[in-house]
């Protein structure tokens, strides 16, 4: 048999073998070196700074990943490993999804930060309309490829409430107190809970990338995974953050943001958040229907409480928090500053007036 080797793989010798290297959040270190005979996985080698018993185990599950298809999904890899471990084996700082997404980057089918340029657009205040619809431009360009991975932060000047994609119109929105305050209500493409955005009251952002990213990493872990360096950033303006599963993003005081996906045919992907820094409370409980059912899970029985701004907790101006934040991106992920192009802008201007500002699409769940 000839060994098969992807011209994309990282390889730890001149190419001889495939390499692959996951490091599990908040856990430990896993490599996969193999090569790849007739289709198929040869002469497999995990290793890694994790803990395993028994010794045995390893071999184990060198030999359930032995033979299997080079095409296998990662749910596939981490059910042969699963179903190759011997009773009462304990894998400590990694698990078998972590080692099939060890393995899909090694082939090349699952990626890593590194493995990508990531550019960063500051915020530019553009209407409600035109930041929502700019969330699918840029997500499509960036699944075709025409586009770097790519973090934006929004800024607008109108008070707005976007909506999640699966949302009804009428049970999330109050019509008086909309009519009432002056405020556009929006559909956005991602699914999740409506947004109450004035002026300089929360921090929004949308992260564009491929889903080969997130290979192998189950839809709810891939919240925190995208996230990490949010949560690094809060730590470093003096706030220790957390997930609330499925997409909730809290501290000790109380709930700050919420996130939202929605993944696209072609290999795009988004990932937007949107976290609370000033919010008028009164205002917004008059603009929003939150009802008993939506606190029950949460631990209050006020829809004002959930929401505990980032202002009151660091002291610091939204701009400062924001220059933190790409600063810590752009450190962590060797990204480079870029702009919206004229072509994007006017693509989104264009969908504004085919779907996102248009009764239709706002109506679509009425």
């Amino acid at each position: 048999m000839t060994p098969q080797h992807s011209p994309e793989a990282k390889n730890d010798d001149a190419g001889s073998r495939l390499h692959g290297e996951y490091k599990v959040p908040g856990g430990k270190l896993v490599v996969v070196d193999l090569d790849v005979m007739d289709g198929r996985f040869a002469n497999v080698s995990l290793s890694g700074d994790f803990f395993l018993e028994p010794d045995e185990a390893l071999e184990e599950i060198n030999s359930a990943l032995t033979g299997l298809p080079d095409s296998s999904t990662a749910a596939e890899i981490a059910a042969a490993i699963n179903s190759g471990l011997p009773a009462g084996a304990v894998l400590f700082g990694f698990s078998a999804e972590a080692v099939a997404i060890t393995v899909r980057r090694a082939l090349s089918k699952a990626t890593s930060w590194a493995d990508h340029q990531w550019e960063v657009i500051p915020p530019s205040v553009l209407p409600t309309q035109v930041n929502v619809a700019l969330d699918e431009v840029l997500t499509e360009e960036v699944g075709a490829g025409l586009r770097n991975p790519t973090l934006r932060f929004w800024d607008w000047e109108e008070p707005s409430v976007v909506i999640g994609s699966f949302q009804s119109v009428k049970n999330e929105v109050d019509p008086d107190g909309v009519q009432r305050h002056g405020i556009t209500v929006v559909r956005r493409i991602s699914g999740g809970g409506a947004m109450f955005m004035e002026a300089g009251n929360c921090i929004t952002y949308s992260l564009y990338l491929p889903q080969t990213l997130v290979d192998g990493i189950s839809f709810a872990d891939s919240y925190a995974f995208l996230d990490a360096w949010v949560m690094a950033a809060l730590e470093k303006i003096g706030i220790t953050a957390y997930y609330v599963p499925l997409n909730d993003i809290a501290t000790d005081q109380g709930k700050i943001g919420g996130a939202a996906q929605k993944r696209l045919a072609n290999g795009g992907m988004l990932h937007h958040v949107t976290m609370s820094y000033d919010i008028d409370a009164d205002k917004m409980v008059e603009v929003l229907r939150i009802g008993k059912e939506k606190l029950s899970d949460k631990g209050t029985r006020s829809a004002k409480k959930r929401v505990d701004p980032l202002r009151r907790q660091t002291g610091m101006a939204r701009a400062a928090i924001l220059e933190a934040m790409q600063e810590v991106f752009t450190e962590r992920y060797g990204a480079v500053e870029s702009r919206l192009t004229k072509a994007e802008l006017e693509e989104a201007r264009n969908r504004v007036d085919a779907k996102f500002g248009t009764g239709e699409w706002l109506n679509r769940v009425p």
